[in-house]
């Protein structure tokens, strides 16, 4: 067996988090032989919860799983972590302003990020689920500037999923038999889910099969409203999809893609694909096993995915702006 890694997960007591703990425990994201220590972080009134979360990790009986840790202390959560799952944030409550929403968060990631600096391991990799999860990392960025920007990355693994099942879907195939979907820019309601690069195993392309009304109109709404639609109908939001898209995201840069390509929210420089420079912005990457990743250079761009990736860029910028005037810089 492997010295276990240390893997921390704000929100623990959360239910994006119920559904992703058994996943980690198991072997399935970072392998079979991988025994893991979970931290599990949590505010002070869901300690409670919490223990209960514990009690049935133990109840799983994984083998895998060494030790947990539930705390409120943030310092004792990060302590020597090699990977944080950020799944805590704020939520936008009825009648509050974008601002108010970014306030809180902008408070609780800067204290975050400062307690990762001082306790993780140099090494470790962050994914920021908690939304507006672009802006979050970028906030939990700035405030650990002792950790690499590309050591953190947020979540658009889950809008990924949903575009390629959809295209799929589309043209009679499984999910797995479609490659090459890409969501530019934000998690949010901007997002670009492009089908332009993305092609089945058999080698037809998406765009030659399917109308071209269908994907540049109610498939690009169907992503982008997804979340929403499933809260209206569930009256909870998609805990399940996304905690499988988190495993999907960690499982992938940990383990390597090869040559297949995948989505991220990672830090732009502004050199890659006119992204803004300073902001986590969701791009094509291929990643290597160890934790490392490159974007997939040199994609032809049409006007229409030029506009729509520049829309989303836009408020990917608006955000960071406002995120910093709440910092005071």
């Amino acid at each position: 067996m492997k010295a276990p890694v240390t893997i921390t997960v704000t929100g623990a007591a959360g239910q994006i988090a119920y559904s992703l703990l058994p996943n980690l425990a198991s072997g399935s994201v970072f392998g079979a032989d991988q025994p893991i220590i979970l931290h599990l972080l949590d505010i002070p009134m869901s300690l409670g919860a919490l223990a209960g979360v514990e009690m049935e990790l133990q109840d799983l009986a994984c083998p895998l799983l060494h030790s947990v840790l539930c705390t409120s202390d943030a310092a004792a959560a990060f302590k020597g972590c090699d990977y944080a799952i950020f799944l805590g944030a704020f939520p936008r409550k009825e009648g509050m302003e974008r601002k108010d929403v970014m306030e809180k968060n902008v408070g609780i990631f800067n204290a975050q990020g400062k307690a990762l600096a001082e306790n993780a391991k140099p090494t470790v990799k962050c994914v920021v689920v908690g939304n507006p999860a672009n802006t979050n990392a970028a906030i939990l960025a700035a405030a650990a500037p002792s950790i690499p920007k590309e050591s953190i990355s947020a979540l658009t693994r889950l809008d990924h999923n949903r575009a390629q099942s959809l295209a799929a879907r589309q043209m009679g195939l499984s999910c797995d038999q479609v490659d090459g979907v890409i969501i530019w820019g934000n998690h949010s309601s901007t997002q670009y889910a492009d089908v332009r690069h993305a092609k089945s195993t058999a080698g037809d392309r998406v765009v030659d099969k399917v109308a071209a009304a269908y994907l540049e109109g109610e498939f690009l709404e169907t992503i982008q409203k997804r979340g929403a639609a499933i809260i209206a109908a569930r009256k909870l939001s998609s805990a399940m999809s996304a905690a499988k898209a988190i495993c999907d995201h960690l499982r992938d840069w940990v383990q390597g893609t090869g040559a297949r390509f995948v989505s991220m929210a990672v830090y732009s420089d502004g050199s890659k694909y006119g992204a803004p420079a300073g902001v986590y912005y969701s791009m094509p990457v291929t990643c290597a096993a160890g934790g490392t990743y490159t974007v997939v250079d040199g994609l032809p761009i049409d006007d229409f995915s030029r506009g729509k990736m520049d829309l989303t860029g836009t408020e990917l910028a608006d955000e960071l702006a406002l995120a910093n005037e709440l910092l005071g810089k």
